[in-house]
């Protein structure tokens, strides 16, 4: 008799994937034939799977990666969007990349989260979560807002600006880079501190440990609203504060063989591009 085939790593998979997208749901067709063909269980609830394949950019990821955090289900990534920082897998090397995952060839990294939490004096207002990060900003009529960060109880500033980005290190590739934050390690246990358009010279980019809570206090602001990894947002009023802090859970991202924190870095940012034409002769 042959040798029983291995089972798969992950038996109970869920595909996660924006629909009406032709690429995509070709893409997802393959993939169901491919881990029917590996003895895997395509689900249509994601919370009861042993793993997610999420199918696009890292707006995709991050929707599905704050969908499925109550329910402890780790995900991996295939990027079909722009950049990808959180989506490992190119589309080229789709099924190898899976396949190699349902061999059991892959690790497991876990991702820092914010509770995030809006009072209005001992009233809470609003609950959340964030994996890249939460922004206090000026709202639709785009006036100054002036605020008050405090961080453990202690005063840190006053300020006048657009406003305020608390990242965590998944979240330092994203707005907070765009904004001229410093990229966080996701090993490091910290967040980044990035002012909006401030209107002073002096205010900069700072680090601070993840174990801190941060208090952000709307003083002046005729509209002020506060954002939660761009698909959550609240509105916020004068005296209204912030309060975020490093949350117990995590996201867990699934990795495949290969994968290398500072090559991704590398490969979507474009670092040492300039060198190697210059290095190229003619």
């Amino acid at each position: 008799m042959p040798p029983a085939a291995a089972q798969p790593s992950f038996r109970r998979i869920a595909l996660v994937g924006k629909l009406h997208s032709p690429e995509t749901e070709a893409s997802l067709a393959e993939l169901r034939r491919f881990l029917a063909a590996r003895g895997c269980e395509v689900l249509k609830q994601s919370e009861h799977a042993d793993l997610a394949i999420v199918i696009g950019g890292d707006g995709t990821m991050l929707a599905a990666a704050r969908e499925l955090l109550r329910h402890r289900v780790p995900l991996v990534g295939v990027n079909q969007g722009r950049v990808g920082f959180m989506t490992d897998i190119g589309q080229q090397d789709m099924l190898t990349g899976i396949g190699a995952i349902l061999d059991g060839k892959y690790a497991i990294e876990e991702r820092a989260l914010l509770d995030a939490e809006i009072l209005r004096g001992a009233k809470s207002l609003h609950r959340t979560i964030a994996l890249n990060e939460a922004v206090v900003g000026k709202g639709g009529q785009g006036r100054l807002i002036e605020f008050q960060l405090t961080i453990d109880g202690e005063f840190v500033y006053k300020l006048r600006g657009d406003g305020l980005i608390v990242a965590t290190p998944t979240g330092s590739t994203a707005y907070a880079l765009s904004a001229q934050g410093s990229i966080l390690h996701p090993s490091v246990p910290a967040l980044a501190l990035v002012p909006l358009a401030p209107h002073t010279l002096s205010a900069r980019p700072v680090s601070v440990s993840d174990a801190s809570e941060i208090e952000i206090e709307i003083l002046q602001a005729i509209d002020a609203r506060a954002h939660f990894d761009g698909v959550v947002m609240h509105d916020m009023a004068a005296g209204d504060r912030l309060v975020l802090r490093r949350s117990a859970d995590v996201a867990r991202f699934v990795h495949p063989p290969g994968y290398r924190y500072f090559a991704t870095l590398r490969q979507k940012l474009g670092w040492s591009e300039l060198v190697e034409k210059v290095r190229q002769p003619g």
